[in-house]
């Protein structure tokens, strides 16, 4: 899927606000450096967005930046070396994907569809902690899960949700139970959940990490378009 010009400058003004910068200083920006921005929040972040970057934290961390190139600062190690004094703790490397339209796929049969959290929450204890911890579905307030039938003790399949991003973007997950993965049930609670918030008037944000070749394999099946690189580590207060 293409992604249109105008949908590129509405995710600028997303992390232009999500980050705290300046005003206009990420969206019409006409410059091919590094944006730095000051923010004592309790984090590095170094963010890589099309053809810009920028890097927020403590002054002292920003100014101990500067010996490195973007293509360093993409590196979790990296991030992790550079904040050892912070006592820093990795969030990892996360690809960024958007979409502002997607190609709708009709299911062969009737699609029972839950919004309700107790729903979300029984998927969530079939799954391994780890997967769950990295979709951070508790953190997705607009949940979609597709359940296993429309009796009443139906289980749960798979679970695709949302939460607003400087109310801008739609931060997408999606969660599958392990018995039923490699169905293509992934790929339906996404398109679903992505498609209620492309309705909201939102743009869909998709997030992996760079080691997670499943989510990637998702992210571009449904269409998604990549558009940089997160990298964030957690600081401890000094």
């Amino acid at each position: 899927m293409t992604f249109d010009v105008s949908s590129a400058a509405i995710v600028r003004l997303a992390w232009e606000r999500g980050l705290g910068l300046p005003a206009d200083s990420l969206v019409n920006s006409s410059s091919a450096g590094r944006i730095t921005h000051v923010e004592d929040s309790g984090s590095l972040t170094f963010l890589r967005l099309w053809d810009q970057a920028v890097l927020t934290g403590p002054a002292e961390l920003l100014h101990a930046a500067q010996a490195y190139s973007d293509d360093e600062l993409s590196d979790h190690a990296n991030m992790l070396r550079l904040t050892r004094d912070f006592g820093g703790r990795g969030h990892g490397t996360q690809t960024l994907y958007y979409a502002d339209d997607l190609p709708l796929h009709q299911p062969p049969g009737t699609v029972m569809v839950s919004h309700g959290h107790p729903d979300a929450e029984a998927l969530a204890a079939l799954c391994p902690p780890d997967d769950v911890n990295d979709v951070g579905l508790a953190g997705l307030p607009h949940k979609f899960t597709v359940m296993e039938s429309p009796e009443p003790d139906a289980g749960p399949l798979a679970c695709a949700a949302y939460a607003e991003f400087a109310g801008l973007l739609a931060q997408l997950g999606t969660l599958v139970a392990p018995k039923f993965r490699r169905r293509g049930l992934g790929g339906l609670a996404t398109e679903i959940a992505a498609h209620e918030a492309l309705a909201a008037g939102l743009i869909v944000q998709w997030r992996a990490d760079v080691n997670n070749a499943p989510a990637h394999a998702l992210a571009m099946s449904t269409g998604f378009s990549v558009a940089g690189l997160q990298t964030s580590v957690a600081l401890v207060p000094r």
